[in-house]
């Protein structure tokens, strides 16, 4: 048995095939987050642009396989709420994200729209007081002194 087909070889051969496989793999999750922040970004400017306050991202790549991002906005009112909610799903429909599920648009207490990367959480302000699902996802919030929005993990 020579050393070019010997344990040797058959273990350096199975290195290189399992460093090639897990580059392909790191590679295809970088491309994933990279459209997930696209997604974010389109997202975070319909916000922007319907006048939501207090916008958190918590990035939940690390801590669960639901999404890659989650959202959470509060609307000064139910019918702000619902119109956030309204946007959002077309400018998603527009980005080719198709059959965005959204919950709760009929009280719009609590609106949940499923972006499948990101998840968005549109809120009044006292149910999502209520709810505090920034806390249960481990964010602390800080508010800036003098400022209303919140700190930087705010958007």
């Amino acid at each position: 048995m020579t050393a070019e087909t010997g344990p040797a070889a058959t273990t350096d051969r199975r290195s290189k095939v399992i460093l090639q496989e897990t580059k392909a793999r790191r590679a295809e999750q970088q491309d994933v987050l990279a459209q997930s922040r696209r997604l974010l970004s389109v997202i975070q400017s319909s916000l922007e642009d319907d006048k939501a306050d207090d916008i958190v991202v918590i990035e939940l790549a690390d801590k669960s396989s639901i999404a890659d991002f989650m959202v959470i906005a509060s609307g000064r009112s139910a019918r702000q709420v619902g119109a956030m909610a309204d946007h959002l799903r077309e400018k998603l429909k527009a980005e080719g994200i198709h059959g965005v599920a959204a919950e709760g648009q009929e009280r719009c207490d609590w609106v949940l729209i499923d972006g499948g990367d990101v998840i968005v959480h549109l809120f009044r302000p006292e149910v999502r007081t209520f709810y505090n699902l920034e806390k249960m996802w481990g964010v602390n919030l800080v508010p800036v002194a003098g400022d209303s929005e919140l700190g930087a993990t705010s958007a």
